[in-house]
């Protein structure tokens, strides 16, 4: 494997992975909910679906990387299911802690969170690759992770649980949300919150 090229490639990643990540937090809206947008795109500005663009975008540069560098398979996927992971709980905690201090965290700071949470995502996946651990043990488990992140991925966004984490702070909504809903209705919103 040839180490510099696999470090400049996930160097670019960092900035193509938060690039495709902006581009999906706003093709549903700009495809008109088309059925490759709600897959891939925000449907909503939950703490999911918000989460959920970079995971998609990370997982898509991952595949990139696969085809073109000479890595060890089974490394290479243990450690980029673990920066999937990784990502994922940086996002989403982080987010919770923000909302601690503030109810309404400026767009700047989700902006800088989903950057930062890339860098560290991709330098992990770095570290793990070029090490000299040997993680092919991981290599099921990790499989049923990639398993389990298909599933949620495939199903949260259409059938989502009513939790927090994927209710739409706008709307109060889960999910998609109908077209007939105006964001901006405040009296909507607040009663959708309580349903």
């Amino acid at each position: 494997m040839n180490i510099k090229f696999y470090r400049n490639l996930e160097i670019v990643g960092v900035f193509l992975v938060f690039g495709l990540s902006v581009l999906f937090h706003f093709i549903y809206d700009l495809t008109d909910g088309s059925v490759f947008s709600i897959l891939f795109g925000a449907v909503n500005e939950s703490v999911w679906e918000n989460t959920k663009i970079f995971l998609i975008a990370y997982s898509i540069w991952a595949v990139v990387e696969l085809l073109v560098s000479n890595v060890h398979f089974k490394k290479f996927v243990v450690s980029k299911v673990l920066g999937v992971y990784f990502m994922g709980g940086i996002i989403i905690i982080v987010n919770y802690i923000i909302t601690l201090f503030s109810e309404e965290p400026a767009c700047a700071v989700h902006i800088v969170l989903g950057f930062l949470a890339v860098v560290f995502s991709q330098l992990l996946s770095y570290k793990l690759v070029t090490g000299s651990k040997d993680m092919g043990e991981y290599f099921v488990p990790s499989l049923f992770l990639l398993g389990l992140f298909l599933v949620a991925f495939f199903s949260f966004t259409v059938f989502p649980p009513h939790l927090g984490i994927f209710r739409d702070d706008t709307t109060g909504f889960y999910g998609i949300v109908p077209g007939y809903v105006d964001k901006g209705d405040t009296v909507l919103s607040m009663y959708a919150k309580n349903i």
